[in-house]
């Protein structure tokens, strides 16, 4: 086997900062660099300068074309391809690329989803460079991370308020950090390390399945004889097929400068999880988006289908995206980082009732940011956090908050040491809290992981969300604390009444418990938006848009149209599924239990020839209770194909996400439920399609 260099390897088709420092002259390096790290404004000389350098990079790497990449609101990558060719006097081409070329782009901005902020009428929209992001070569693309938004100026795209909410807390944790002395701070970064989990089917089973096709999902499927109740799955030995895309995928990532670090099995089988080390937050956006595009292409090449849905199958455990979240500033200091005595870290203290504050206030717009049709399915199930949003804190830290809370000394925890019993095995310290599988929002060490996330969610919305809240968090206490005569008294002060109004969204217990949903609504008063239909219209309430707007993430027209956006993707999502399932019945499922009640009346029959006295238990009862079945399949699809009709006569998003959340799903789970129990009816030479056995056990 050939020895493979990993560091030579790693970011081979990337335009980062070595590539930069080595073909870009002193001066244009650290014009862009302060661009990078300062935010200040790109000169016309360093974007051609720039450009005539990535141009020939590229060339030098097998790229034809270059593009404008983007994320526009249809939750997947877009780019249009240009070819570095241009016509040279002689009849030949010249190869260009010029600094403009590389600022901005021009796509058709009325063929994305805009909420109506474009008119089919009104096409034009740009795409402008992002400098924080490097260009990477795809497929012998150039391929130039941007922004996109419309003539007017409304941000069409993901990347874009992201970037602003980093500005935006940038701007007031430096303020904090000023006030402790930290002058030398130029800038706080949050950073994310997005844990992604997916499903590897092999493809070919994948095919004879429309509903995987259409929705991403099963519609149908009753359980197999083995799920994953003997916990054999996780962390097992990988499979070899498996083994071999993992292999494969990690070359291809790491080319592209994405930091794949750890692999495994999940819970589910046929479920796997990928985790990168931490990048700065619209970076770790960028790498995700092509994760999940790389993993469906790499797998394809290995005869599977990787699934990104979030529940592809009921009954097993689902796939989430936990987005591990940090601050951090240019001199390497996390602030979210306790220290060895966090009793007395008061400026980590106050950053940790920053984000324990922005939970409370804005739970709501976190429920919200990770609400889709998908995600529906799988929060609340026992893999997942519930809808409601808490924050874990652990032991220590929930013993130092009540310490300052009651003004009571805080005599700290013991380190304890484990002891194995066994002498060859090192003794080493347990952590000084356990972690918390079931809450959505956990503190873990030094960083806040968020699990409510989809496994085919963008992480870029729940992180504007979170950076937009932690940034008001710190306006409000930076806003105070900079008028106060004595910082130390007015510090204390602020930091006891943050935790005695907020300890309600702390939570340390089992979020899978009943108990907690009645605790957490009925006593606490915490929001549980099960669906997204119940959080998304929350988007609009006067307490987000007058937050979101006053930090100039979003402006108030820029919310109206992702609220509808996030609305009629919902809508068109679910009627997609129940059209699905429609066709799947009436052309599959139940032509199907009628070829087999056919051969059962004809096998009762040839043996009651033969005898009077043959009873034919089997036959006679499977008949009689797939006869059943049938009629309650056709009325249930009646019923279903009604509701759906029904929703064109809403007007209103809103409205029509209502009926789908109380009328369509409903009779989707009463069709399902019934065709499921006919699978176990229904000899398999008779059934239409695989089963979820053949399916989740398809890859060896």
């Amino acid at each position: 086997m050939e020895k493979k260099n990993v560091p030579e390897l790693f970011g081979s088709l990337v335009f980062d900062d070595r590539v930069m420092r080595a073909r870009l002259s002193d001066k244009i390096y650290s014009s862009l660099k302060k661009t990078i790290d300062e935010n200040v404004g790109l000169e016309d000389e360093v974007a051609d300068a720039v450009a005539t350098e990535m141009r020939d990079w590229a060339i030098e790497h097998g790229a034809t074309h270059f593009t404008h990449w983007f994320q526009p609101l249809t939750g997947v990558t877009a780019e249009k391809h240009d070819s570095f060719i241009a016509p040279s006097p002689d009849g030949g081409v010249i190869m260009e690329f010029s600094g403009k070329e590389l600022i901005k782009g021009e796509p058709d901005a009325s063929s994305f989803p805009s909420g109506g902020l474009r008119a089919t009428f009104e096409a034009r929209g740009y795409t402008a460079w992002d400098p924080t992001s490097y260009a990477f070569i795809k497929d012998h693309t150039l391929c130039i991370p941007t922004a996109f938004c419309s003539y007017s100026g409304e941000a069409l795209d993901k990347k874009t308020p992201l970037l602003r909410s980093m500005q935006a807390l940038n701007r007031q944790a430096k303020r904090i950090l000023k006030l402790f002395g930290n002058d030398d701070v130029k800038y706080v970064r949050t950073s994310v390390g997005p844990e992604q989990e997916y499903f590897l089917v092999d493809k070919k089973v994948f095919d004879q399945r429309p509903d995987l096709i259409y929705t991403g999902r099963t519609l149908f499927g009753a359980m197999p004889p083995k799920g994953q109740e003997l916990d054999d799955h996780y962390f097992g030995v990988i499979k070899p097929r498996v083994s071999a895309f993992m292999e494969d995928l990690n070359d291809e990532l790491w080319k592209l400068g994405i930091l794949a670090k750890t692999e495994h099995n999940e819970v589910a089988p046929a479920q796997h999880e990928l985790a990168p080390i931490f990048s700065t937050t619209n970076v770790a956006t960028d790498n995700n988006q092509l994760m999940m595009e790389i993993m469906q292409k790499v797998a394809k090449k290995h005869g599977m289908v990787c699934l990104l849905h979030e529940k592809p199958f009921a009954g097993v455990n689902g796939s989430g995206k936990h987005n591990n979240w940090s601050m951090a500033t240019n001199t390497g200091a996390n602030l979210l980082s306790p220290g060895d005595t966090p009793y007395q870290n008061a400026q980590f203290l106050l950053f940790l009732c920053a984000v324990i504050q922005a939970v409370d206030d804005y739970q709501d717009l976190l429920r919200l940011s990770v609400a889709t049709a998908g995600n529906d399915h799988r929060l609340g199930a026992n893999e997942a956090p519930p809808a409601i949003i808490s924050v874990f804190l652990g032991d220590e830290l929930t013993a130092i908050l009540n310490a300052i809370k009651t003004d009571t000394p805080y005599e700290g925890t013991e380190k304890v040491v484990m002891k194995l019993g066994v002498h060859a095995i090192p003794r080493f310290s347990r952590d000084t809290t356990d972690r918390n599988r079931t809450s959505p929002f956990a503190f873990t060490g030094n960083k806040f992981e968020f699990r409510s996330l989809g496994s085919s969610n963008s992480i870029a919305c729940c992180n504007i969300m979170l950076n937009a809240a932690v940034a008001e968090s710190l306006k409000q206490y930076a806003d105070e604390l900079e008028q106060s005569d004595d910082f130390e008294t007015a510090l204390h002060d602020l930091i006891k009444r943050v935790i005695k109004e907020h300890e309600r969204i702390l939570f340390n217990g089992n979020g899978y418990g009943e108990d907690w949903v009645k605790e957490a609504t009925e006593v606490r008063g915490l929001l549980n938006l099960k669906t997204t239909a119940d959080a998304m219209p929350k988007l609009l309430d006067k307490k987000n848009v007058d937050m979101l707007t006053a930090h100039k993430v979003f402006t108030e027209t820029e919310l109206k149209s992702r609220c509808d956006i996030m609305l009629e993707n919902y809508c068109k999502t679910v009627n997609i599924e129940g059209l699905t399932m429609v066709d799947m019945v009436r052309k599959n499922y139940l032509p199907a239990m009628e070829g087999y009640l056919y051969s059962l009346a004809k096998t009762t029959s040839l043996m009651k020839s033969v005898s009077n006295n043959v009873k034919c238990n089997y036959e006679v009862s499977t008949m009689e209770r797939l006869s059943e079945l049938t009629d309650y399949i056709l009325e249930a699809v009646e019923k279903l194909e009604t509701a759906l009709e029904d929703l064109k006569k809403y007007d209103d998003v809103i409205k029509t996400s209502e009926a789908i959340r109380d009328d369509v799903l409903p009779k989707m789970d009463v069709l399902r439920g019934y065709v499921d129990e006919a699978e176990m009816l229904t000899s398999e030479r008779y059934w239409p399609f695989p089963s979820y056995g053949k399916i989740l056990f398809s890859v060896q």
